[in-house]
């Protein structure tokens, strides 16, 4: 459990994130207020503000620019915080939100600790890059602690100097630990590849298309999701790869029967939180390397990762997944077991709860 109110800021409250918070809300009997607003709405994110453990307050997000110089101001942010007087304050570790190092400092004054929370420190391109660099690590530096999405995150975290004592790991879940183990028999050709999630480019399904197109086994593709790119990959499909099955937006328990069907998850672009989902109902996993989470969950014995934009090495890895159906089952199971014991709303929670104790211990 936590002692003291806790505050916890977000630029926007995906829908996916409220089991979490909900589970996390459970640690803090005093209380704990989720602040976050509204996306803009070229993003196309599902978001929630029904939260029954944990009080949410609206944020009024300025957004500012595009691309890498994005920015969001939260113009109410101090009002929230100064209400809700809380003991700890937990803050998205991003420069894009100015105003997160007023409630920082105001935090600071009353000798509260912070913690920052985030994908990482990735290495910055383009102008300005080393100067922004600077100005990143000596904000990171401020913090009481961090808490990466994944073991990669954190490693870039201790490469900007921060003390490997006030970094924690807490792998980005969304789901609680599945019930039961589904069962899975061996399928029969052709197999069936699938992909859940926002039907946009840098999923890069363009590539899934083409690598099964070049595969003469033809195995199923199967495509759950809409998005602003679903047009372009169905007219696509229809030219390249006629044996691509698109079922629009499917959500919760319809996506059950789906699932499990299935011989195998593929993720060809960015993206990382579906494959939990993929795992919990028993599926090996095939992955495009992209921020961390993916090697947290992905490893010899559940699934093959490739590189990103390659559809050579797609094609080839797919070539070989596929190969043994045996294997296939085999590794379904190794991902619901890694589900069930470290990828899970639960024990992401329980990470929060020892960073911020190991905090007020210190």
């Amino acid at each position: 459990m936590i002692n003291g109110r806790v505050a916890l800021q977000q630029r926007v409250l995906p829908s996916y994130r409220k089991a979490f918070l909900e589970r996390l809300a459970q640690s803090c009997p005093d209380g704990l207020s989720v602040f976050a607003g509204r996306p803009r709405k070229a993003e196309a994110i599902e978001t929630t503000t029904d939260l029954q453990n944990a009080n949410y307050k609206s944020a009024r997000n300025l957004h500012l620019f595009w691309g890498r110089y994005y920015l969001c101001l939260q113009l109410n942010l101090m009002t929230w915080l100064k209400h809700w007087d809380p003991a700890v304050l937990i803050l998205e570790a991003n420069l894009r939100y100015p105003l997160n190092r007023m409630a920082m400092q105001w935090m600071v004054r009353r000798q509260r600790p912070v913690l920052g929370w985030g994908l990482g420190a990735p290495m910055l391109k383009g102008s300005f890059s080393s100067y922004r660099t600077k100005w990143r690590n000596r904000y990171l530096s401020r913090f009481d602690g961090l808490i990466a999405y994944s073991t990669q995150g954190a490693e870039q975290y201790r490469q900007t100097g921060i003390a490997e004592q006030k970094i924690h790991v807490a792998l980005n879940a969304v789901s609680s630990p599945p019930r039961k183990p589904p069962y899975r028999a061996m399928a029969a050709p052709p197999l069936r590849l699938l992909f859940v999630g926002r039907l946009q480019k840098r999923k890069r399904l363009d590539l899934l298309i083409h690598a099964c197109a070049a595969i003469d086994s033809h195995p199923q593709l199967w495509i759950v999701g809409e998005g602003p790119y679903s047009s372009k990959l169905q007219d696509m499909a229809g030219r390249i790869y006629p044996e691509t099955k698109f079922f629009g937006a499917i959500h919760g328990d319809y996506l059950g029967p789906i699932y499990s069907q299935a011989d195998l998850f593929v993720l060809p672009g960015t993206g990382g939180l579906a494959l939990q989902q993929a795992m919990a109902n028993g599926l090996p996993l095939l992955a495009a390397d992209g921020d961390g989470t993916q090697r947290d969950l992905i490893s010899e014995e559940n699934g093959w990762l490739v590189k990103p934009g390659d559809v050579h090495d797609l094609r080839k890895t797919l070539l070989e997944a596929l190969s043994d159906r045996r294997r296939l089952v085999k590794f379904g199971e190794t991902s619901y077991q890694i589900v069930l014991q470290r990828a899970n709303v639960d024990v992401m929670a329980q990470e929060f709860v020892r960073a911020i104790n190991q905090i007020g211990e210190r």
